[in-house]
């Protein structure tokens, strides 16, 4: 573990941004390396890598031990929490939450987007095909969705707005909005407006408890 910070020539950071021991910006495996951009107001934290070839908006943070490879495109206020690997080709919409050790690759998400921890994003339905790989993708997830920890999720599937994904559930198939889904294979179990909180009383809508949502 290196306690050195490494920002190469190629990146351009943000004002009043905190770098922390270890953090490496700007790599690149080839002789020119694409430019990085960070907004202003980043805050690094230890040994996070972020490749060449990033656009990150501003009050990005991240947790520790964050691995962010090139070709992502970041919003506005997106957190990235310790361990997640964020793989080449994402775009990653304003206010999302991604948290502890989820992986994601060719992966687009819509705004204010809950990632639970160890969310796992697949993007080959054919993994031991040789290149070139012909059906690489990622899913798409709608604006204001809510995926419990320990999910997975094929390619290609669509997760539409205000859905709700229950931990530990795989989704193999398109989710439509404002539904939840839970299982192995996900099945619906119920629509969003309908959960009840188990603390406290009466109903109310997650998403809107959490985004704030007028």
């Amino acid at each position: 573990m290196q306690t050195k910070i490494k920002i190469y020539s190629n990146v351009d950071l943000g004002e009043d941004s905190r770098v922390d021991m270890g953090v490496v910006i700007g790599f690149s495996e080839n002789e020119k390396a694409e430019k990085t951009t960070i907004g202003k107001k980043a805050i690094l934290r230890a040994n996070t890598f972020i490749y060449a070839g990033v656009e990150i908006g501003d009050n990005f943070q991240t947790g520790p031990n964050v691995l962010v490879r090139e070709d992502n495109v970041i919003g506005d206020n997106v957190a990235i929490w310790h361990g997640a690997t964020i793989s080449p080709g994402n775009v990653i919409g304003d206010g999302c939450r991604i948290h502890a050790g989820s992986f994601l690759e060719l992966v687009t998400l819509g705004k204010r987007v809950f990632i639970g921890p160890g969310v796992v994003f697949t993007d080959d339905p054919h993994p031991v095909n040789p290149s070139p790989r012909k059906h690489f993708g990622g899913a798409t997830v709608d604006d204001e969705v809510v995926i419990g920890g320990h999910v997975t999720i094929l390619p290609h599937v669509r997760i539409g707005k205000h859905a709700i994904i229950g931990a530990g559930s795989v989704v193999t198939k398109d989710v439509p909005a404002g539904e939840v889904w839970v299982g192995n294979p996900a099945k619906f179990l119920k629509l969003a407006q309908e959960i009840s909180c188990n603390i406290g009383k009466g109903k109310h809508f997650p998403y809107q408890e959490f985004w704030k949502i007028k």
